[in-house]
């Protein structure tokens, strides 16, 4: 069967690289029409000008500005969800509650509140679609490589897991998430972690801390830790760190080895072909595409799919086989809490048990409530020191 593809939210330009937007449905796009069962059929955007854009581009006919009369009217199979994550519930609710939808992609990170994110799950799960967050890290090389080691023993019993990104959320839902995946989805028992919010710190409209610390633990025993860091250094050294007891695995995105292993006393590095990011093409491949894309009537080389057009592939084919995708929404949802506990941890100025008893967003709670002490300092007015 081909599924028939629709996407909500279409961003703006493609090469947009700030954090109002990095135009993601392009990169769906491009995820579905290299499969021969997807054909993507309508867009639906609320910036008319934007949907034009996005439509001339994929030679779509089918453009709305109401997502809802899109939905009614096109009736598709599957729906990607591409807009900033305040408005990810509603969407993926009203996509997974249209009688033609059998599946839904949605940008991460889930959704701006506890309660949001427990109901596009437990919506999905009620009309039997199948949700997919955006998650698409798990597939990396690295990761996979990284995920097998541990498996096999090569680093004995986890221990602990370490990372450092520039925040919980927006950068951070990626890490947590993965230390899901290396603990096979062990449930977390608590969470206890501090914050700092400087200034008011907004990635796609959500807003983030500017540092924080997060420990926490897993039924299994494993300790995760956590360290974020909008500017300067961070705790944590590494982007990902797997210690176990003979030995430690590190995963970097930049500045050394995608992968490496210590087991010991010296490193030993591993050659995975491309970084957590992304597949990274060889010099001779990236020359042959930017020449030939210069030259008329000469094919360009098949450059290999990026981990975006992976976990496209990857969600299309659980929903032909019926099994769980690697990044389904039961899943993603496990790590996620862990942002929400982290914050909700820095309010109670204490240890959180799980499952977390809130239903908002803490941080926006805690802003709105004059408690993030950094944030009423204002830029023409230094702390004292």
């Amino acid at each position: 069967m081909t599924y028939r593809v629709a996407i909500i939210g279409t961003g703006a330009d493609p090469e947009t690289k700030d954090r109002d937007g990095y135009a993601m449905a392009y990169r769906h796009a491009a995820g579905y029409q290299r499969l021969d069962s997807c054909s993507l059929v309508a867009c639906a955007d609320i910036v008319p000008e934007n949907a034009r854009a996005f439509a001339d581009h994929h030679d779509l006919t089918a453009v709305y500005e109401d997502h809802e009369s899109m939905l009614e009217e096109v009736e598709p199979d599957v729906v990607s969800v591409c807009v900033p994550p305040a408005a990810h519930a509603d969407l993926v609710v009203d996509s997974a509650t249209t009688p033609s939808v059998d599946a839904v992609h949605c940008e991460k990170p889930m959704a701006t509140t506890w309660g949001d994110c427990k109901r596009m799950v437990e919506t999905c799960e009620a009309e039997d679609v199948q949700l997919t967050i955006d998650h698409q890290r798990r597939l990396s090389e690295p990761v996979q490589r990284a995920k097998q080691l541990l498996d096999d023993g090569e680093i004995g019993e986890l221990r602990r897991l370490e990372w450092s990104e520039v925040n919980l959320f927006d950068a951070g839902s990626h890490l947590f998430d993965l230390c899901d995946h290396f603990v096979d989805g062990a449930r977390a028992e608590w969470v206890l972690a501090g914050i700092d919010c400087a200034y008011e710190n907004r990635w796609f409209g959500a807003l983030n801390e500017t540092r924080a610390i997060a420990r926490w633990r897993y039924a299994d025993g494993t300790i995760g830790f956590a360290s974020t860091a909008e500017d300067g250094d961070t705790v944590v050294d590494a982007y990902l760190r797997i210690v176990g007891d003979e030995g430690v695995i590190e995963i970097q995105p930049e500045d050394g080895p995608a992968l490496r292993i210590r087991t010991d006393g010296g490193w030993d590095a591993i050659d995975t072909g491309e970084s957590v990011y992304s597949p990274t093409p060889g010099l001779i491949l990236l020359g042959l595409e930017k020449v030939t894309s210069r030259l008329p009537f000469v094919p360009s080389p098949s450059l290999p799919p990026n981990h975006y057009e992976q976990a496209i592939e990857h969600l299309v084919s659980s929903l032909q086989n019926g099994t769980e995708p690697l990044f389904s929404g039961r899943r993603v949802l496990r790590g996620t809490e862990l942002i929400f506990a982290s914050w909700e941890s820095a309010r109670q100025r204490g240890r959180v048990h799980l499952p977390l008893d809130i239903e908002g967003n803490p941080l926006e709670e805690m802003l709105e409530a004059g408690q993030l002490a950094g944030m009423a300092v204002s830029e023409e007015t230094p702390p004292a020191t």
